[in-house]
C-alpha cells in the first residue's frame, strides 16, 4: 500500500508525530462490519501491552487532537489514536448545545408571525431532523477513515482543494458569527448599563461607549476561555450560557400571561394617550403567507448551524463512538428544538402581528425600564458572550491545518492565533461595522455548504463504492441532501441582493 501522504499526518487541531513516527504511518480505508458503530480510541503502539505501559505511552503522545493510524500489514478496523479524551457526555452536551444557540433565537418570534404556528412548527422539525442527518453524515464519513477534522474530510474526498474549501468556509463563517455576536455586545450593552442607571442622555462616560465595551468583554471574558488547550473546558461556561438563554425563555412565557393586548407603547401610555386595536390583531395565526414567509425559510435553515464543531467535539468525548457522538448531537438539536419553539411560540403569542424582528426591543417599547426584561436583556448579552470563544476553536484548527498541518502543538502559536482573531474581529467591528452587510454574503454561501453540501459530497466520495454503489439509497439521499444546501444557498441570496436594492432589511442571519 502507499505511503499516507503528508497531508494525513495532520492531527486536526494542530499536534503531530515526529518524523520517525510518519515512517511506519499508513492509511487503510478498509471498512469492516463494526464501522456502523465508531472506533474506540486505542493508543496504537500499545495495543496488547500492559496497562502501566499503556498509560505511560498514552501520556508521552497526549495531543491536542486525533488521527487516525493503522497497520498496513493486517487491515484492521480504522482507530482514533494519540489523543485521550476526557470530556463528559453531559458537558459535550452543554457544548454542542452553546455552539447551535445564537442570537437568531430572538427573532424566531418574527419568524413565526410571518409563518404561522402550525407552518413554523413543521419548517423547525423537518430543519432539525435535516441538521441531525447532517451530522449523521459527518461522524459516518469520519467513522470510515478514522478523521475528526472537517478540513480533513475534504482532504480525503476532494485533496487539497476539498481541504482549502472546508478550512476556508469555517474560518469564514464563524469569523462572521463572532463578528455579529461582538457587534450585539457593542450595541446592546451601553442600552443595558443606560437603562439601569437611567440615564436619558448620555454624555460622552466612557461605560456608555459600546466601542470601550466591546473591548473590556473580548480582554476580560473571551480572550481567557479562547486560550484554553482544549474544548472541554468550556463545558462549564457553556452550562452557564444556556442557562443564561433558559433564564429568557422562562421570561418570555412569563410576559405572555402579563402584557395584555392590545398593548400601548411607553411614550403613548406617558403622555395619557389611548390605545385602541382591531380584536384580529390579537388572534394567532395557524398559517401566514406572504412575502416575508418566503425569507423565514432561509434564516430557519439555519438555526441549528454548529457542525464546524461537531468534530472537535468528538475528538475530546471521553470513550468516543459514533453512536455516542449522535446521542450528544440528538440531545443537543432536541433541547435547542424544544427552546426554539416555546421562545418563538410564547414570544408570538404576546404581540401577534406587532412583533419585531429582534423580540426583546418589542418589550422594551412596552417599558424601557422593565427590571426583568434588562436582566433577560444581560443575561442574553452573557450568553452570546460565552458563545465566541465555542465558536473560535474550529477556527483557530482550520488555520493550524491550512497553515502548520505537521506542526506540533506549541502554546505561543495557539495563543497568537487567539490574540490575532480577536483583535481583527474587534477592529471590524469598531471601525467597519458596515462589515456585517459582507458577512451576510458570506454566511449565505458557508453555511448551506457546511451544513448541507460538504457532509454530502464527502459522504458519498469517502464511504467506499464496495460498500454503498452510487445508485445505493443511501448515496441517492446523500445527492439530494446536496441538492437541497444548493437551493438555500440561492435563496439566502437572492433575498440577500433584494435587501440591496430595496434597502430593507429582511434578510437575517439565524445564527
Amino acid at each position: 500500500m502507499d505511503p499516507v501522504p503528508a497531508e494525513m499526518n495532520a492531527i486536526p487541531n494542530g499536534k503531530g508525530h515526529e518524523a520517525a513516527d510518519d515512517t511506519s504511518t499508513t492509511l487503510t480505508p478498509t471498512k469492516t462490519e463494526s464501522d456502523d458503530t465508531a472506533q474506540e480510541l486505542v493508543p496504537n503502539s500499545t495495543e496488547n501491552a500492559s496497562p502501566s505501559r499503556a498509560t505511560g505511552d498514552a501520556e508521552a503522545n497526549l495531543a491536542e487532537s486525533s488521527e487516525f493510524l493503522s497497520n498496513a500489514d493486517d487491515k484492521k478496523t480504522p482507530h482514533f489514536t494519540d489523543f485521550e479524551g476526557k470530556t463528559s457526555f453531559g458537558m459535550s452536551v452543554f457544548n454542542l448545545g452553546n455552539a447551535i444557540m445564537g442570537s437568531g433565537i430572538l427573532g424566531l418570534a418574527y419568524a413565526m408571525a410571518n409563518t404561522g404556528i402550525v407552518l413554523f412548527l413543521f419548517l423547525l422539525t423537518a430543519v432539525a431532523c435535516l441538521s441531525a442527518y447532517s451530522i449523521h453524515l459527518l461522524l459516518k464519513s469520519s467513522g470510515v477513515v478514522g478523521i475528526r477534522a472537517y478540513e480533513q474530510l475534504g482532504y480525503r474526498a476532494f485533496g487539497t482543494p476539498g481541504k482549502m474549501a472546508a478550512g476556508i468556509a469555517i474560518t469564514l463563517q464563524n469569523i462572521g458569527a463572532m463578528s455579529s455576536y461582538l457587534y450585539i455586545v457593542k450595541y446592546e450593552f451601553p442600552l443595558v448599563i443606560q437603562a439601569f442607571l437611567r440615564v436619558d442622555t448620555p454624555s460622552g462616560e466612557w461605560y456608555l461607549d459600546g466601542n470601550y465595551l466591546v473591548m473590556i468583554v473580548s480582554v476580560c471574558i473571551i480572550l481567557p476561555l479562547a486560550l484554553m488547550k482544549q474544548l472541554g473546558y468550556l463545558g462549564y461556561t457553556s452550562g452557564f450560557s444556556l442557562s443564561c438563554m433558559v433564564f429568557f425563555l422562562i421570561s418570555v412565557i412569563y410576559k405572555k400571561f402579563q402584557v395584555t393586548c392590545p398593548f400601548g407603547e411607553f411614550a403613548n401610555r406617558t403622555m395619557g394617550l389611548n390605545i385602541s386595536a382591531e380584536h384580529s390583531e390579537c388572534t394567532p395565526h395557524m398559517f401566514n403567507l406572504k412575502i416575508q414567509t418566503a425569507y423565514t425559510i432561509p434564516i430557519l435553515a439555519f438555526a441549528f448551524v454548529c457542525h464546524p464543531e461537531v468534530l472537535p467535539i468528538y475528538t475530546e468525548l471521553r470513550n468516543p463512538t459514533k453512536k455516542k457522538m449522535q446521542h450528544v448531537s440528538n440531545i443537543s438539536i432536541a433541547v435547542m428544538y424544544v427552546m426554539y419553539f416555546l421562545a418563538a411560540l410564547f414570544g408570538y403569542l404576546t404581540f401577534y402581528d406587532k412583533v419585531e424582528a429582534e423580540l426583546l426591543h418589542t418589550y422594551s417599547k412596552i417599558d424601557p425600564y422593565d427590571t426583568l426584561i434588562l436582566c433577560v436583556r444581560l443575561a442574553v448579552l452573557t450568553a452570546v458572550t460565552l458563545t465566541v470563544p465555542i465558536v473560535l476553536f474550529p477556527v483557530r484548527r482550520a488555520i493550524q491545518q491550512l497553515f502548520f498541518p505537521n506542526k506540533t502543538f506549541w502554546w505561543p502559536r495557539h495563543i497568537a492565533i487567539a490574540i490575532v482573531l480577536l483583535t481583527t474581529i474587534n477592529l471590524l467591528v469598531i471601525f467597519a461595522p458596515n462589515i456585517l452587510g459582507i458577512f451576510g454574503v458570506i454566511g449565505a454561501t458557508s453555511a448551506p455548504c457546511l451544513i448541507f453540501i460538504f457532509p454530502a459530497v464527502f459522504y458519498i466520495r469517502i464511504i467506499p463504492k464496495e460498500d454503498e454503489p452510487m445508485r445505493s439509497a443511501p448515496k441517492i439521499l446523500a445527492a439530494c441532501f446536496a441538492g437541497l444546501g444548493v437551493l438555500f444557498m440561492i435563496m439566502s441570496l437572492s433575498f440577500i441582493i433584494i435587501d440591496w436594492t430595496s434597502g430593507s432589511s429582511n434578510a437575517s442571519s439565524g445564527h
